[in-house]
């Protein structure tokens, strides 16, 4: 079992405060800024919760098809995978959309799909994104 820590102060209302993420356990970042525009609107140098979650979807999922492909012979010499998580004020998220290009040599485009879908059910990050009610895949071979 491994625990993560994340450490954030915020200051004022929703609309008019501002927030650093002041750093994480790890010590791999921080401080970061957050504000509900940089939320909401437009990012301007500031970070937000979707980012973040794009950014640990993104890994995750990369992680689970890595490993995926091993266990079935195939490990991949590369993996580029983005997330773009959609938040909707006064809705929530209502979507991540992964896409991953693939190098991996001894695999068709069927079976980098396959491998594809199933690691993107299966890591913990789209586990724990399971109440969000989209959550797409465009996957093909480099």
């Amino acid at each position: 079992m491994t625990e993560r820590t994340a450490n954030v102060t915020w200051s004022g209302s929703l609309m008019d405060g501002a927030g650093t993420i002041d750093g994480v356990g790890s010590g791999a970042f921080g401080p970061l800024d957050v504000t509900w525009a940089s939320r909401a609107e437009a990012p301007e140098g500031r970070t937000s919760p979707e980012e973040l979650i794009a950014a640990a979807h993104a890994a995750c999922f990369s992680m689970a098809l890595s490993h995926g492909l091993a266990q079935a012979g195939t490990p991949p010499e590369r993996l580029e995978t983005s997330a773009t998580v959609t938040f909707v004020p006064g809705t929530g998220i209502t979507k991540s959309a992964l896409t991953v290009r693939g190098t991996v040599p001894g695999l068709d485009a069927d079976g980098f799909l396959a491998a594809a879908e199933g690691a993107r059910d299966g890591c913990p990050v789209s586990k724990a994104l399971a109440g969000v009610p989209e959550i797409t895949l465009d996957a093909s071979l480099a």
